[in-house]
């Protein structure tokens, strides 16, 4: 067993009282817990068809009432979970839960929290549950390339507020890496910071972004009139399965410390033109026994260009999941760091793939300028990610990462993909250059459009029983439901004022949607 001997402020709760890191919690663990801490509730939580986080609330009587819920779980009625995907006369799913998953509810209040997984009548896993899909493509993934997938989600949102003193103002477009008195909201995110950080241990860094609004000018009364500012928190790499758990209950806590502060945040891809829209960049790494791969001899792996040729293979297909509202397209637009055609490239943020800095060439940087530093640090992990850079707010976070984890797979299985990788390099930034933009191809430019395109392309994600054909289906439907083919060229022949307005109208009307 591995002892948590030396505790620092931000370890988890749960690991400094069972002196156990979170991978090894057990039933017993757990149990003694709710005696020691005195819980009054278990708090069942499982992503459901809208991507939200959901809760059950059991309350604890007694030891044997809580070994009960915690060994067989619960029912719940899947028809109401997943609407239009299960039927009323087969509805009840057991919901069972993960024990490394368990925190205490960091609001106050006595309860023990477990993310949980959907089991079927016969204790087998759902095929149609997104964090089930996840893990079926995680699995794929190891039996076809004998590695590992890890992943990373940049998590972007804005923070509203009630509009404070105008002192010490930030300029628009002027966020990035802001400190106080010029951004208002840091004590809310240091709140945020800690708590998933003990929930996870699983937190790289958060800053302020790019976007910063003095008035929000919307219909909606929610946010009317409010000041905003766009904040980041950015994860550690993570077995790909668990990345998708933290990215779903990240969005949760966040938004509970923001009602908390009376605050809204909101990751709707866009919520002002001209002001910088909600992200959701996602960076990978392939580990073989335990090691990242991504380089090799000081240069990219062949493994590293196989999963970008890969990811460049699904590209289009994966906006189906990645980009989900009509607002997202108001986001991928050219010359705004969001991509709009596939390629990649080294450092570059005006490419749909970035291959970022990744501690290759150079290690120990400290002891370049602290000259008194004699000790040399030795760290023999590779860091080296890759980044895609087209996904944001409105991502469906299990099902994005199940198509990337299949779009890693592929590339990683078939041979062409390292000539599809070098077809695909470009330097400098593409929107410059239109004999670059001109071989390119296109991401899609509405919901729509990437409907149809993931129907073309249901093969990809239907193979070896991944995806289910009623998945595939269902996002379908929901993205042509947002009728929005040919968006971008409608509202430039609107007048400068109603153009305004109906932005606004398409941005605000999925505040909440993920």
């Amino acid at each position: 067993m591995a002892t948590i001997t030396h505790p620092y402020a931000l370890s988890n709760p749960m690991s400094l009282l069972t002196d156990k890191p979170r991978e090894e919690f057990t039933r017993a663990d757990l149990l003694d817990v709710i005696e020691q801490k005195e819980i009054e509730r278990i708090t069942f939580h499982y992503t459901a068809l809208d991507g939200k986080y959901k809760e059950l609330k059991v309350p604890v009587a007694n030891r044997r009432q809580a070994e009960r819920i915690l060994a067989d779980g619960e029912r719940v009625d899947g028809s109401s979970l997943f609407r239009d995907m299960v039927d009323v006369n087969l509805s009840d799913l057991y919901v069972v839960p993960v024990y490394k998953s368990a925190f205490l509810n960091p609001f106050g209040e006595p309860s023990l929290e477990l993310t949980c997984r959907y089991l079927n009548v016969r204790g087998e896993m759902v095929d149609f549950a997104p964090d089930a899909i996840l893990h079926n493509a995680a699995e794929l993934f190891r039996r076809s390339t004998g590695c590992e997938l890890w992943a990373l989600g940049e998590l972007e949102f804005f923070l509203l507020s009630d509009a404070g003193p105008s002192l010490f103002r930030l300029p628009m477009q002027r966020g990035y890496h802001a400190s106080g008195p010029f951004v208002k909201s840091g004590a809310v995110l240091d709140e945020i910071v800690r708590l998933l950080t003990q929930i996870t241990g699983a937190v790289k860094y958060a800053h302020n972004e790019v976007g910063c609004i003095d008035a929000v000018r919307s219909d909606l009364e929610e946010i009317r009139g409010k000041s905003a500012e766009q904040l980041e928190v950015e994860f550690l790499p993570a077995p790909v399965e668990d990345a998708g758990d933290f990215l779903v209950l990240a969005r949760w806590l966040i938004r509970n410390v923001a009602y908390r502060h009376n605050c809204v945040a909101t990751f709707t891809p866009k919520i002002e033109e001209g002001v910088a829209g909600n992200g959701l960049h996602v960076h990978m790494e392939v580990r073989r026994d335990g090691r990242n791969i991504m380089r090799d001899r000081g240069e990219l792996s062949a493994e590293a260009r196989q999963v970008i040729g890969g990811l460049c293979t699904y590209a289009d297909s994966l906006t189906a999941f990645g980009n989900t509202v009509s607002s997202a397209y108001l986001r991928l637009v050219p010359n705004q760091e969001a991509p709009t055609r596939v390629c990649w490239s080294d450092l570059n943020r005006s490419t749909m793939i970035r291959v970022p800095l990744g501690w290759s060439e150079v290690g120990d940087l400290s002891r370049r300028i602290n000259s008194q530093q004699l000790e040399e640090s030795v760290n023999e992990d590779g860091r080296q990610t890759v980044e895609l850079r087209s996904p944001d707010g409105s991502a469906f976070a299990h099902l994005l990462l199940a198509g990337i984890t299949m779009a890693a797979e592929w590339g990683m299985t078939h041979e062409q993909s390292l000539q599809i990788a070098a077809d695909l390099y470009t330097k400098g930034n593409i929107f410059h250059d239109e004999t670059v933009l001109s071989r390119l191809r296109s991401l899609p430019r509405s919901c729509v459009e990437s409907a149809r395109i993931l129907s073309e392309k249901r093969d990809f994600y239907e193979r070896d029983g991944i995806f289910p054909a009623s998945m595939i289906e269902y996002m379908a439907k929901l993205l042509r439901a947002e009728d929005d083919e040919g968006m971008n060229r409608k509202l430039i022949d609107l007048p400068a004022d109603d153009r305004l307005h109906e932005t606004r109208k398409i941005m605000h009307k999925d505040l909440h949607r993920h």
